[in-house]
């Protein structure tokens, strides 16, 4: 495995609990503390700028020049975040021991027109490599110009179709939760599945991602049912056909998924008969202190190394990272690392889909030729006091 490791440093390995990157349909992000912050639809329209951009900035006098495109100056949470990864890019920098990195921070206020803007700006003053955009709607205008010119761009994107040849995402993917969730419910025997999911566009993602798996391992789907805002009716829908099935996939965030296992218990659903399977949503106080929801299992990183990271920028910062944070330190990392080993190389498609992936904040992590990617998740589970680590994060990719 390549980690991301400095030798005159502490690694940089540390992992963290499961968010979704940026948003998918509904505002789903949350915090270490399950606090949830909200960005904006990352599917849909993305978030109004405020008046004037911010100035370009540059950080580090490295030779190797890296741009880093953030919605700086949009309106409400999506700038906070911006910024709260502007400063989590700052620290990776700072603490992979003056690295051979100049960063040319470009704001691109939270519009596709804006990012092709910034993206502009930083090609033209000498970057290898693009990290940002933050928002889906926002890759593509960007694209058009790195693809031009030959040079990869690692978004922050949670939607897996604007990532593709040169485009490589560095985000939460709801794949990865599921296909980590069901795999660990097929080793421990379980083979006859349901799901009840959002009728959104998270949902839609995770739904095709279940659907693959499993059939990939072997198992059967017993029933399927999605929900707008009458889960009473869905649950009674899916009620019957529960009887089949030995676990059930439930993928919304706190509120939410609290009032769908309500509205299953009142449809007459015995939930303590089956396996309850969640997606890294469920990382919330309110999904802890859900009674119904004890003993269920989801996907997410070891929330480990989240906190230490929180606890570093808190030193730093004098305030708390917001989720998306450690994807901007990842990414600064990284190429520091890459700038470091691989010389001329450095950022080309074969060094950044190595099989044997990187090692991150939030553990192992590894791109795939088509612009996705694959993140090493633990399987914990839901209790009262939060959540309990059942499978720990792989150590290494298999083949």
């Amino acid at each position: 495995m390549a980690g991301l490791r400095d030798p005159n440093t502490k690694s940089l390995r540390t992992t963290r609990r499961t968010a979704i990157g940026l948003i998918l349909g509904t505002p789903l992000l949350g915090a270490c503390s399950g606090v949830q912050q909200t960005l904006n639809n990352q599917f849909g329209q993305p978030p109004p700028p405020d008046a004037a951009q911010q100035q370009s900035q540059s950080v580090g006098t490295g030779r190797v020049k890296v741009g880093l495109v953030l919605p700086l100056s949009a309106a409400g949470n999506a700038g906070v975040a911006a910024q709260s990864m502007k400063n989590a890019a700052e620290m990776a920098l700072a603490e992979f021991n003056n690295p051979d990195v100049q960063l040319l921070v470009k704001d691109d206020a939270g519009n596709p027109q804006g990012a092709q803007s910034a993206t502009q700006q930083a090609l033209d003053e000498g970057a290898e490599i693009i990290l940002g955009p933050l928002f889906a709607q926002s890759v593509p205008a960007a694209a058009q110009l790195t693809r031009a010119r030959g040079i990869s761009m690692i978004a922050f994107s949670t939607d897996s179709s604007v990532a593709g040849r040169g485009v490589y995402l560095l985000s939460f993917l709801p794949e990865s939760d599921v296909n980590r969730i069901i795999g660990y419910a097929a080793s421990v025997g379980k083979r006859s599945y349901a799901a009840l999911l959002p009728d959104n566009a998270y949902g839609g993602v995770v739904e095709a991602a279940f659907k693959q798996v499993v059939g990939t391992k072997g198992g059967r789907i017993a029933a399927f049912e999605k929900y707008g805002s009458d889960r009473a009716a869905a649950a009674r829908t899916i009620a019957q056909a529960l009887a089949g099935a030995d676990s059930l996939l439930l993928a919304d965030d706190g509120d939410a998924l609290a009032g769908v296992s309500d509205a299953l218990t009142a449809a007459g659903v015995d939930l303590r008969r089956l396996q309850l399977l969640g997606t890294g949503l469920w990382d919330n106080p309110r999904v802890f202190a859900t009674p119904a929801l004890q003993g269920g299992l989801y996907a997410a990183p070891d929330p480990s190394g989240f906190r230490s990271f929180s606890g570093r920028y808190r030193a730093r910062f004098g305030q708390d990272p917001v989720r998306t944070a450690t994807l901007a330190y990842d990414a600064v990392a990284l190429v520091a690392a890459l700038a470091r080993t691989q010389a001329t190389r450095r950022f080309s498609s074969d060094v950044l889909t190595n099989p044997s992936g990187f090692a991150g904040i939030d553990g192992l992590f590894r791109f795939r030729a088509d612009g996705s990617n694959e993140r090493g998740l633990a399987v914990m589970r839901v209790a009262t006091g939060g959540a309990q680590a059942v499978a720990g994060s792989p150590k290494s990719f298999g083949a």
